[in-house]
């Protein structure tokens, strides 16, 4: 379904430009999903510098990004999906060459933390707390899922709808970007003991500033934000060289070997970021600013290694058998 996004913003780009007509088939009909009408497309304007009404360099520019998906009732089923199976699914994609406009500015929005005010990603939480707000919300109702640049929106309206409206959506991340130094200790082939020696002094440095006076009400607040997170237990499919979502593997790796020796410092580093600590010291988050997304109290990391692309969505489609997934459930204590 993630990957049918992508084709949905393909055909529409074949038809504006007139060079093709439309010959991607209904990916999700074959699973029994529709799209019911034009209004569960999503799509958004760009809002970089060239597109943004301000500025006179370009026509704006719209692109399909997700869609919302409704489960159609198969024969003899009730109108209600059956125990285990959504109701809809809310699915968005990544990055398309060459690199459309609106993409690459959303990546650098996401990159910078500044998603949150991000056009795309405020008009998807908006159309996903539109569509709970229709329905009689219970529990599996609605799943998201997104791979890469869709894999973030899908992360930020998880987290949103968890904290804002208590609803603990089923999420399905493929390879979600994380902004950390982890890629760079990949290339620069840091050994294990020199890579747990350096997080575990970047843990003890953040617990000791989160337990500065000018510090503790953003230690405070990030602790409730973690209350509220604890439930939600996001599925995170990463490839284990992937160097856009290598650091999630390390954050909750990390994060358990600390638990199994300073477990004070590792519940309090695990839900600091340096950055955000410098930002708050600077008068600059002070507010209701977002904090870094990888800051997570649960999740359930599935990792491979197969050989290939290790960013594709296209690996996930392989069996079983061929991904040699292994898995592991992180709950932060207390969750």
């Amino acid at each position: 379904m993630v990957r049918g996004t992508y084709v949905m913003e393909t055909d529409r780009t074949k038809r504006r430009l007139g060079t093709s007509r439309a010959l991607a088939p209904a990916w999700w009909e074959s699973f029994s999903f529709r799209l019911r009408d034009a209004r569960d497309v999503l799509d958004c304007e760009c809002d970089c510098v060239f597109c943004n009404n301000r500025f006179k360099f370009g026509a704006q520019r719209w692109s399909i990004y997700g869609a919302i998906l409704e489960r159609v009732p198969v024969a003899g089923e009730r109108r209600h999906p059956p125990a285990g199976a959504p109701r809809y699914i809310v699915a968005f994609r990544g990055t398309m060459p060459p690199w459309h406009r609106g993409d690459m500015n959303a990546n650098i929005e996401m990159l910078v933390n500044r998603q949150h005010d991000c056009r795309r990603f405020c008009h998807a939480r908006s159309k996903v707390g539109e569509l709970l707000n229709s329905i009689a919300y219970g529990g599996g109702a609605v799943w998201l899922a997104g791979h890469s640049l869709g894999a973030s929106i899908a992360l930020d309206v998880g987290r949103d709808m968890a904290t804002t409206k208590g609803c603990y959506l089923q999420t399905f991340l493929f390879n979600p970007p994380q902004v950390s130094v982890a890629p760079l200790l990949n290339v620069l082939r840091v050994p294990d003991v020199a890579r747990r020696f350096l997080y575990r002094i970047s843990y003890t440095v953040k617990a000791k500033m989160g337990a500065m006076a000018v510090l503790r009400p953003f230690e405070k607040k990030m602790e409730e934000l973690f209350e509220r997170l604890a439930p939600w237990v996001p599925e995170l499919f990463v490839h284990e060289r992937d160097f856009v979502c290598r650091g999630f593997v390390d954050y909750f790796e990390q994060r358990q070997n600390m638990l199994g020796g300073s477990a004070q410092v590792a519940l309090v580093g695990t839900k600091l970021s340096l950055r955000d600590m410098l930002l708050f010291l600077h008068g600059e988050n002070k507010e209701e600013k977002p904090v870094q997304p990888h800051l997570l109290p649960s999740a359930r990391l599935w990792k491979t290694s197969i050989q290939g692309h290790r960013h594709d969505l296209q690996q996930w489609m392989e069996p079983d058998r061929v991904l040699n997934l292994n898995s592991r459930l992180y709950r932060y204590p207390g969750a």
